[in-house]
Formats: structure tokens, sequence, C-alpha cells
């Protein structure tokens, strides 16, 4: 199979500037990232203007696929409304093709038919705004057993059930599509992939948690090469974009090394 093509999210290392964040892809061969408003001292709509976004980018060669994210997306408010208008005008104005969506994970909102409804009711309200910006919303199903919506086939019957199938996708997280227990894959329906590692032999997966998302390494309990495989043999043909939490890739030294090896072990995998 062809080598699958990799994004970064700003998460892996998100205390880079912007413009480094940039320059730690491109000197990977990288050209595609996902840059977040929730990085404290480099978020976005933090006073940073999108025409300074878009040009930063646009001096690397870089495309912003998307802004992560919409938290609570699925809790559909007045100010959850305003917000979503503040993020999708900042994404077209800086040039980013899609507004990450993620769920209401603290244990509210789990219901049988609630949840359904709730989500409805948000995808519904989040469609013209979407359009009226010429982007995309990028469903991510979370895998926690306290997340208002686990089950990627849940999202997309919500989509279908709205029309949606013009405005909505969904990200495809390695890490939480191991939580969640669901074995079905939706590469028609997947817009994102996320990739990271869990290698922490000591932990079992109900007590997996963000800080321990890794990059990909040879001792990956999560199958990350089986999922990328899977998801490019059933036609998946996106970006796969790397996305660890862990304080320790945080910390490195020397990012780019681990990010190299990473895509490495990757791309032999696929072999």
């Amino acid at each position: 199979m062809s080598s699958p093509v990799f994004a970064l999210n700003h998460m892996v290392a998100p205390r880079l500037s912007l413009d480094d964040f940039f320059k730690l892809g491109t000197a990977l061969g990288i050209h595609q990232f996902e840059i977040r408003n929730d990085l404290a001292g480099n978020a976005i709509l933090n006073g940073i203007l999108p025409e300074t976004v878009r040009a930063a980018a646009a001096g690397h060669g870089a495309e912003i696929i998307s802004i992560n994210a919409l938290q609570r997306f699925n809790d559909w408010t007045l100010a959850r409304e305003q917000e979503a208008r503040d993020l999708a005008s900042f994404a077209a104005a800086c040039g980013a093709k899609a507004l990450v969506l993620v769920p209401v994970n603290d244990g509210t909102g789990q219901a049988e038919g609630e949840r359904q409804r709730n989500l409805r009711e948000a995808l519904t309200g989040l469609k013209p705004i979407l359009g009226q910006a010429g982007i995309w919303g990028l469903v991510e199903p979370l895998g926690f057993r306290i997340c208002s919506l686990r089950s990627k086939r849940e999202a997309v019957e919500a989509i279908e059930a709205i029309g949606g199938g013009d405005r909505f996708r969904l990200v495809h997280d390695t890490f939480h599509h191991v939580l969640a227990g669901e074995p079905d894959l939706f590469p028609d329906w997947t817009g994102l992939v996320h990739i990271s590692g869990v290698d922490d032999p000591s932990i079992a997966v109900d007590d997996m948690r963000d800080p321990h998302r890794v990059l990909v390494t040879e001792r990956d309990r999560l199958a990350n090469i089986g999922q990328i495989r899977a998801l490019c043999d059933a036609g998946y043909g996106g970006p796969f974009s790397f996305e660890p939490f862990a304080p320790s890739v945080h910390d490195a030294a020397d990012p780019l090394k681990m990010l190299r090896a990473s895509m490495a072990l990757i791309r032999s995998g696929l072999h």
C-alpha cells in the first residue's frame, strides 16, 4: 500500500509558537496541520488575528486542515451557538478546512433517547453555521465511558437523519476507537484520523486517559498500524494526524527526532 499522508496536531508540541509548529512539520515533509484553541500561550482566539494565522501558514506552504475544537458541541445552548459562530468565522478567515466537534465528556447527557436528541439538535444548529463559513464539521466520538457520544455509528445515523452528509464527517481517533470497543470502521464517513499510542503495559484499557497517549512506538497497545491499514484498505485517503497528550512527548527535547522515528515505524509496519 502507498504511504499514509501524515499531519500534525499542535498538541504534538504545544509549547511551540504557530510559526515553529509549521516549521516542525515542514522539516518532516508534513504540510497539513491542526491548530487548537486550548493551548496556553499558543491558542487561537487568544488575541491572534486569523489573517496572521493564514499568513504564517502560507509562509510555510502549510494547509490548516482543522481547528480543534468546539467542546461540548452536543450541549446546544445560545452560548455554544455563539462559540460555534466565532470558531467557524475564524476558521474561514484563517483558511482552515474544518472544525472538530468534541462531545460532552462528564457523565451527563448519556441516557438513551436524550443523547440522540441532543446530538441531532446540535448538528441541526451547526449545519447552517458551517455552511455559511464553507467548512466541514468533524464529529469526534470519544471512547471514555463517561462520554455522551461514544459510537461512530450513532454519529453517522444522526448526520443522516438531519441531512448533514454535505457538511459533516467523522474523526476516527485510534485511541478512542479502542476504548469505545466499537469494531466497525466508517471510511466513507471519515474526514480525519487522529493517531496516538499507549505503550504502558500496566494500565487497563478502561483506565487509559489522555496523559497515557504517546507517539506510536513498537510497544503500541492500540494496534495503530492495523487500524491505519484497515482504513486505507477500505478506501480512506485522508490525513493521519499525530495527537499525543502525554507530558513525556510535550517535554521532549527533540520532537523532530521522535516524530521521525514514529513515522518510520508506521511506514515500515505497513509494508
